[in-house]
């Protein structure tokens, strides 16, 4: 069994960062994948950036060249250091594992950009 804790959203002006953490409660470096996903009201779940063992560092489209993931092995934690935020990347974010084919979420962080 995988627990994933995020930390570090809240409240930011546009134009502004943040850095997301997600402490994982197993080895990190056993993990066939890491990520973040969002997800904001009244839409569906997004991919924002993932890092796989057979793909490498994966960028949804609206994040790329704004938003950097990371792995800490050493700390078990994955890491998204999110610039230049836009109203439109207000969403609650969640990390993701997969691990021996399951999937694991935490249980979310808000991310609010104001205009």
């Amino acid at each position: 069994q995988v627990q994933l804790v995020e930390s570090g959203g809240g409240l930011v002006q546009a134009g502004g960062s943040l850095r997301l953490s997600c402490a994982a409660s197993g080895s990190i470096f056993s993990f066939n994948a890491v990520g973040w996903y969002r997800q904001a009201p009244g839409k569906q779940r997004e991919m924002v950036a993932t890092v796989t063992k057979t793909t490498g560092t994966n960028y949804g489209d609206s994040v790329k060249g704004r938003f950097t993931i990371s792995v800490d092995n050493a700390k078990d934690s994955v890491y998204l250091q999110m610039n230049s935020l836009k109203p439109e990347d207000t969403a609650v974010y969640y990390c993701s594992a997969v691990w021996l084919r399951n999937d694991y979420w935490g249980q979310g962080t808000q991310v609010t950009v104001s205009s």
